[in-house]
This record gives C-alpha cells, sequence and structure tokens, in this order.
C-alpha cells in the first residue's frame, strides 16, 4: 500500500513478540508497567488456571491444534510439529477490537482482529506434539489471554483430509474493548494512522494479509479496508 501523506510519522523500532520474550516473562512485565488505568490483566496464576479449564476436556495423550487468524498466522513463537491451511464455521475475522496499547494509544486508539460471530474464517492450524502441550500453550496464553479480550474456545477446524478439534480464542463482546461491526471507513481512518510499541496498526493488516495471499486466500472485509485506507491516502495526497 502507498499510504502518501496519510500514514503515519515514523515510530522507534517495534518490540518483537518472541519466544523467548514470552518463556522468560519479559514480554508480559514490560507490558504490566505501562498499563493505563482501568485496565484490566490476568496474574501469572489466573493466565495458568485459565490455560487449565481450557484443557479440562483434553486428553492428555492428544495433540492440540491450535487456529490462528491474525498475527499467530505469520508470527507464531510457538513449537509445533506441522501446520496447515484450516477453515472454522460460526465465526469470521474482523477487526473488532480497540487497542490504546500495542498497536495504538489513548489519544488515537488502533484496531485488532478477533473472531466473531457467524461466517467462515480462513486460517492456519498449528499441531502441538501431546508432550509439549502444555508448555507450549502457556506461551499462547501469556500472548492471548493476559487481558480479558479474547475468550479461548474449542472449535472444529476442517483441515485438507480431516476435521480436527482446536483452540482459538474469540472476541469477547462484554469487554469494554470490543468495538463491534465499524464500518470500512472507520477502521481504515484507525488503522491507517494508529500505532504503539508492537508497531503499526497498518503493518498488522499487510502481514496479515500478506501471510492469507501466500496461502491462497483472499478476506474481502481485510480488502475492503484496505482499498478505504488507499482512498483516505489519494484524498490527501490530492
Amino acid at each position: 500500500m502507498n499510504h502518501g501523506d496519510d500514514s503515519i510519522p515514523p515510530l522507534p523500532e517495534p518490540t518483537l513478540i518472541t519466544r523467548e520474550g514470552l518463556a522468560d516473562g519479559s514480554l508480559l512485565a514490560q507490558i504490566r508497567s505501562r498499563l493505563l488505568p482501568g485496565m484490566v490483566v490476568r496474574s501469572d496464576s489466573e493466565i495458568a488456571e485459565s490455560l487449565d479449564r481450557t484443557l479440562a476436556p483434553h486428553r492428555p495423550s492428544d495433540d492440540v491444534w491450535i487456529f490462528g487468524y491474525g498475527s499467530l498466522m505469520w508470527n507464531p513463537a510457538f513449537n509445533f510439529a506441522e501446520s496447515g491451511v484450516g477453515v472454522v464455521r460460526g465465526w469470521h475475522r474482523r477487526f473488532c477490537l480497540w487497542l490504546e496499547m500495542g498497536r495504538g494509544s489513548p489519544g488515537n486508539p488502533g484496531l485488532m482482529l478477533g473472531l466473531d460471530r457467524g461466517g467462515t474464517c480462513r486460517g492456519v492450524a498449528f499441531r502441538i506434539p501431546a508432550d509439549q502441550v502444555r508448555n507450549e500453550l502457556l506461551l499462547i496464553w501469556r500472548r492471548e489471554m493476559f487481558g480479558t479480550a479474547y475468550v479461548a474456545r474449542w472449535v472444529q477446524a476442517r483441515m485438507a483430509d480431516s476435521t480436527v478439534p482446536a483452540i482459538t480464542f474469540v472476541v469477547n463482546r462484554d469487554n469494554p474493548r470490543y468495538a463491534g461491526k465499524l464500518s470500512d471507513d472507520r477502521a481504515a481512518q484507525h488503522i491507517a494512522t494508529a500505532a504503539g510499541s508492537l508497531g503499526s496498526c497498518v503493518s498488522y493488516l499487510e502481514n496479515t494479509m500478506a501471510h492469507l495471499e501466500e496461502l491462497g486466500i483472499r478476506d474481502g472485509g481485510l480488502h475492503r479496508i484496505a482499498a478505504a485506507i488507499e482512498h483516505r491516502a489519494a484524498e490527501a495526497a490530492s
């Protein structure tokens, strides 16, 4: 995308989400040190308890699949044995979570993807071997479940030759950060200009779209927002 005069100003080098930062707790420590007033996050013990509840129906001898639809696709930061395109029905990918940290600020909140009710979503399913499940899922929980914006949920992911139970992260509609169904123009306004310690919202959009395209997946909603950003840039340049 060529963002013209509507692009965000230069930023310091963004913080990278890495397996090492999740494993040693440094990423969580950094997030907790920057919390905004009123922001609710889970303690280490609450994160572990949430993981235990989700794994309660799981047999320890079985592998676990994780379904990713945003940054988990292009930066998983956990170990897995295999991955492939998966399809989940009853949920769709949408920019529906406000961000005042990470890729936004209180003065210019960004937007993050979540799975919202209805439709179908194509993404990437990752298989974690049974003997690595607890350790690797804990890293994912520290990344996705340190706050209360997502709900971990078991879904059925249809793969090329089978359907597997998988864990994914759907939006918590009761969370104050839930943005609901925004117009493409309003979403584009925030995504085109918001940024934070993890980088810009527009780079998050571009990375997600690029990875989907590599997999042969076209997401109409993301393309509409990208077109709206291009339109804003063209208007600003004229």
